[in-house]
């Protein structure tokens, strides 16, 4: 099979690698789409994990083979995969802390060499404790560039919750791009008010389009005046920063008002620093804290309000690219154009369709 491959030094090839084998409990997809996620792209360009590894674990794709005790799994459903589970009964999962399991820490989705997710490539190998908990099957109307969405929508749907927006109260969401966007059309779905930030014009636009009240330029407008225009001179009742970029999280604490929490979901780099006035978390009485990955008791419901069109994803991609033009893809989410949101790869041949 063909599979783009992680060699180091910031480079993807496209290889040609065995499809892999499967065992007890096990599936073989064949993937049908992946998203191209900033976490990948993070590894990619700061060269953060040992090569080789094949990436990609926004996964949707077929079943063309299930091992014995598969969990009732057949070839020919179509699914998509999470590439982590937690185990449920350790320290950090009797909390609900289930990004920090050492289970759900061990990916297992591959494609090959050591597990990374493995959806930039034609097939993927899903293991035991994924089939259990981590599969989730979906009809014939959900387009598969949409269903490969459903990880990033657990993600964001898990900082939601934890910022836990309120009818009457005023968001300030940094960045719009399609994270960004998705966080969008989930806070307003809760009833709070959205106000927005993004330096690209088309998705200050579709901000606007899933329920922003307003949005701006952050290179052309001074958003801490503006967001305390719209606030009665308070600021924010609550922040997202959904992109990663140097003073934003400086920018957030300023447009907030005192008493009000400020979510970081974007800087997940260990190159990445920030500096606060303590001042301004401690006698501001402010909330700074962070959300990562998917939440396992979310799933099922970000699995819904996906296939079911609840929350129209589908909006947010713009590209559907092949296999061999992910490097193209990779550029692309690392520099947008004017017009790129999220790009999904589609490692089959187009005749496969």
């Amino acid at each position: 099979m063909r599979a783009a491959v992680y060699r180091g030094d910031s480079r993807i090839e496209i290889e040609e690698v065995p499809v892999p084998e499967i065992g007890p409990g096990e599936l073989l997809l064949r993937v049908e789409a992946c998203g191209i996620c900033h976490t990948d792209l993070k590894k990619i360009e700061h060269n953060l994990l040992e090569p080789p590894r094949i990436f990609g674990h926004e996964t949707a794709g077929v079943v063309v083979r299930a091992g014995a005790g598969a969990g009732g799994f057949q070839p020919g459903d179509r699914v998509i995969a999470f590439h982590h589970v937690p185990c449920g009964e350790c320290f950090y999962c009797r909390r609900k802390l289930y990004a920090q399991c050492p289970v759900y820490k061990r990916v297992g989705v591959t494609a090959g060499f050591e597990p990374a997710g493995g959806g930039f490539a034609q097939y993927v190998r899903v293991m035991p404790w994924i089939v259990q908990g981590g599969v989730e099957r979906f009809g014939a109307d959900v387009p598969f560039a949409r269903a490969c969405l459903v990880e990033p929508v657990n993600t964001c749907h898990k900082a939601v919750v934890q910022v836990d927006p309120r009818r009457g109260e005023t968001l300030l969401i940094q960045g719009q791009g399609p994270i960004g966007l998705i966080f969008t059309m989930l806070v307003r779905r809760a009833g709070a008010r959205v106000l927005a930030t993004d330096s690209i014009r088309r998705r200050r636009e579709l901000a606007l389009r899933f329920g922003a009240e307003e949005v701006w330029d952050p290179q052309l407008t001074d958003v801490e005046r503006e967001v305390k225009r719209c606030t009665e001179g308070r600021g924010a009742d609550a922040v997202i920063v959904a992109v990663s970029a140097p003073g934003i999280v400086e920018e957030a604490m300023r447009s907030s008002r005192p008493g009000s929490r400020i979510l970081l979901f974007a800087q997940t780099s260990h190159q990445e620093r920030v500096e606060l006035s303590g001042a301004d978390i401690c006698v501001g009485e402010r909330a700074l804290f962070g959300s990562y990955s998917a939440s396992v008791d979310l799933q099922k419901e970000s699995a819904r309000l996906v296939f079911s069109g609840e929350v129209p994803v589908e909006l947010v991609v713009s590209h559907r690219l092949p296999l061999d033009q992910i490097r193209h893809g990779i550029q692309l989410a690392q520099h947008p154009d004017a017009e790129s949101l999220k790009i999904i790869v589609e490692p089959q041949p187009r005749w496969a369709e």
